[in-house]
């Protein structure tokens, strides 16, 4: 739609007064949710939001500006309030904007916006049907199903023009169970950058399943032993542990704020030979993938921690000016409203070579993680709180009974160079990840990882 403006105009205009860089990102974005809550659907909202977002970096500094009116006289005129705010050194290079080629390709094989509610509505009361009809013991069941078309385009001083067309759809159950005073929650999501195929491979039936037979197992499983001991982390546990235990120390503002532990220690071991950290944008059809960043940089893999040596760090534009060096493609914002910042996308532990079962073979005692949940980290000096949603004892080299409520307790850094076993296999789990009150979708990863000894919450 802006393709049309005088863009070289609008930038300049944000220059007037002197900067060092001038943004503007468009956005127009449509979506539909459908809710279902106690056997009926609650909600259904669809909506569309378009708008524009100016930025001039100056000194390292940003000011920043947007506007729901996208026209071109509202555009120079925000343009011109902006510079108003600067007196920065002048800007003296020439603009030739240059449509930029992704270097890939997400297509998507079923456009949601393309089936009729009444199919979406059929998927989420199905999924409702099958958990109730579970367990006696089922007390609430609430699925969500969301899809959204986000477009956007970006054009900046240094002559960038990138557009991208990014499609989300995510579907997710959560079942509460309870049997006495014990109350129990199951929880599964699925989505990512692609449409309605997504119930190809999964269908309402099967995340409803899964989700109701966690919370009912749970309900029955006494208590998880307390003390330390080792732990085997599966695949299907998903990347919780990378994403809050190193991902977000591994993010350049963090890093070279002095508010992450892996601050000044590019080159040096910080974790096992066994461990290989990325960030990979271009995965197909997972939730933090796209063919440019909220910057216009183009998608690519980051290769953070290479055998146990700390190679880089995720970075945007701002950061990566201020390291002197090339930005890998992580300024991410919620929306137009924001200024973009440094997020994760797609942030893995890359497969080893051991075979998962002999992993689990190898431990005489300890516990065996399917699930993690929610979690929080100090990413100053890397100590970390993980719940652990499905959890089963390990005896004799075999997965014993089921136990809950279990915790993680333990040190980014120090648990990484502990992990002796690295699986040859790899799952995935999905998110929103909120950092500085703007929230953006992610995928992370892991194969299965046995850490000889960590500290494990539960009851003595």
């Amino acid at each position: 739609m802006i393709k049309n403006y005088s863009l070289n105009k609008i930038l300049k205009t944000a220059l007037r007064n002197g900067g060092d860089f001038a943004e503007i990102f468009f956005e127009k974005s449509d979506s539909t949710q459908v809710h279902c809550e106690e056997k009926s659907i609650e909600k259904i909202v669809t909506g569309s939001d378009i708008g524009v977002g100016l930025r001039v970096l100056y000194e390292g500094e940003t000011a920043y500006a947007y506007t729901n009116d996208v026209s071109e006289k509202s555009l120079l005129e925000l343009a011109q309030k902006l510079s108003e705010a600067l007196h920065a050194k002048a800007f003296s290079q020439e603009i030739n904007l240059n449509l930029l080629k992704p270097g890939w390709q997400n297509p998507i094989e079923e456009n949601p916006s393309q089936v009729s509610f009444d199919e979406k509505v059929k998927k989420v009361l199905c999924a409702s049907h099958v958990a109730w009809a579970a367990h006696p013991s089922i007390q609430q069941v609430s699925v969500s199903y969301r899809d959204l078309l986000r477009n956007i385009c970006i054009v900046n001083s240094n002559g960038v023009l990138a557009e991208d067309e990014q499609t989300y759809t995510v579907f997710v159950v959560q079942v509460v169970a309870r049997k006495g005073d014990v109350i129990q929650t199951g929880y599964e999501p699925i989505g990512g950058t692609l449409g309605f195929e997504l119930f190809k491979s999964t269908s309402p039936e099967e995340v409803a399943h899964v989700a109701a037979k966690q919370a009912i197992l749970m309900l029955s499983a006494p208590k998880a032993p307390a003390g330390k001991m080792p732990v085997v982390l599966s695949a299907e546990a998903g990347g919780t542990m990378v994403h809050e235990a190193v991902g977000h120390g591994l993010e350049a503002d963090l890093a070279l704020e002095g508010l992450s532990v892996y601050q000044n220690k590019l080159g040096e071991r910080v974790a096992s030979p066994l461990i290989t950290v990325l960030d990979d944008k271009t995965l197909p059809h997972k939730r933090g993938s796209f063919l440019f960043d909220d910057e216009g940089t183009p998608a690519q893999k980051t290769l953070l921690i290479e055998k146990g040596i700390l190679k880089n760090y995720m970075s945007n534009h701002l950061y990566a000016e201020k390291a002197k060096l090339a930005s890998t493609g992580n300024g991410r914002r919620e929306n137009y409203r924001f200024r973009p910042i440094v997020r994760m996308t797609n942030t893995m532990i890359a497969p080893g070579k051991d075979k998962p079962e002999d992993i689990i073979r190898s431990v005489e005692k300890g516990l065996f993680v399917k699930k993690m949940g929610g979690g929080q980290v100090n990413t100053v000096n890397g100590d970390f709180m993980f719940e652990v949603t499905e959890a089963y004892l390990l005896e004799k080299g075999k997965i014993g009974e089921a136990v809950r409520g279990a915790t993680l307790t333990g040190n980014g850094p120090e648990v990484l160079k502990l992990i002796d076993q690295v699986g040859n296999d790899l799952g995935f789990g999905i998110g929103t990840c909120g950092k500085d009150g703007q929230g953006v979708p992610v995928a992370d990863a892991q194969p299965t990882l046995r850490i000889p000894e960590i500290v494990v919450g539960g009851v003595n």
